[in-house]
């Protein structure tokens, strides 16, 4: 049996800690009884960390608190936003809660801040569907948001050209960085 164990175990002791919990679900079955792994003190490896990340459904409370916690990680790394924008985002067809979501995106403070609510005398209010806001803001998708507005699947209150701004402004590694992380905490 000692021959079918992972190198690091060949000639261990019943008993010894090493580093092997981590990758399965049950040390017991997995390495037989008397052997067991501490979890690994590196770097968690990536096919352990893509089945253990949390995923949460699109503009829950609880995703909007994952993806501040990610923007707050990377905070300072990205350069200000291109464009002072105060925008409010209405989100209909959502397919949890009894409402529209509302949510906000403010660039005022030179930071991109973005939280469920509504800002006071935003520059513009826009109103789109859940599936399309979600194409557009997780997937990163601007063809999405481009056909729907033209179906008329988005509506814009207010200064549009902040919108148009938004959309062409320059894209940065940084922030890619962030849409990355908050793709993969997004569940489908």
């Amino acid at each position: 049996m000692r021959s079918k164990l992972p190198a690091d175990l060949i000639g261990a002791e019943p008993g010894t800690a090493h580093g092997y919990c981590a990758l399965v679900d049950n040390c017991s079955t997995a390495l037989g009884d008397g052997w067991f792994r501490a979890p690994p003190t590196g770097p968690t490896p990536p096919n352990r960390m893509d089945s253990a990340m949390s995923k949460y459904q699109f503009l829950t409370p609880e995703w909007v608190a994952a993806a501040k916690a990610i923007r707050d990680e990377h905070e300072g790394e990205a350069p200000a936003p291109a464009h002072v924008v105060r925008m409010n985002q209405i989100i209909t067809e959502v397919p949890f809660g009894d409402s529209d979501v509302k949510a906000y995106m403010d660039t005022s403070s030179g930071a991109m801040e973005m939280d469920l609510g509504e800002l006071e005398n935003p520059d513009l209010t826009v109103t789109v569907d859940y599936a399309t806001a979600k194409a557009i803001m997780v997937d990163g998708n601007p063809q999405a948001g481009m056909q729907a507005f033209m179906a008329g699947k988005i509506k814009v209150q207010g200064d549009m050209t902040k919108m148009m701004a938004l959309a062409n402004g320059p894209g940065d590694a940084a922030a890619q960085v962030v849409a990355d992380k908050i793709k993969e905490i997004t569940a489908d």
